[in-house]
């Protein structure tokens, strides 16, 4: 493993070991490839995904941090039918910037509530 690999995994579980979700205020957990965003929330107490969206489900056109902000604003779209308005925001061992930051707030614009 390199040794940024190690540096991600620690700031990873740094970031994991002050947050968790429950039922009444779930984990949005976010994941970045090269090209795609992926984001589900997750209830802990259950370890069960309750929902989940991707810039694959979109046919979105545009920088990949206008896209991050489409898939935020699908995520709270999808929480709302479900009646989640409370979330707990991990950003996973990712710097709060750039695509992380724009999926943020697009689901505070959707309705999410950090």
């Amino acid at each position: 493993m390199s040794k940024r690999d190690k540096n991600f995994l620690r700031r990873k579980r740094r970031v994991r070991a002050k947050i968790l979700g429950t039922k009444a205020r779930p984990r949005v957990s976010v994941f970045r490839s090269i090209n795609h965003i992926y984001s589900q929330i997750i209830d802990d107490a259950k370890g069960q995904t309750l929902v989940s969206a991707s810039d694959t489900e979109l046919k979105a056109i545009g920088s990949r941090v206008v896209v991050a902000g489409q898939v935020g604003e699908l995520l709270a779209k999808k929480a709302k039918a479900k009646k989640i308005t409370k979330v707990v925001f991990d950003r996973g061992g990712y710097k709060y910037q750039g695509r992380i930051k724009s999926l943020a707030e697009g689901a505070r614009k959707g309705g999410l509530v950090f």
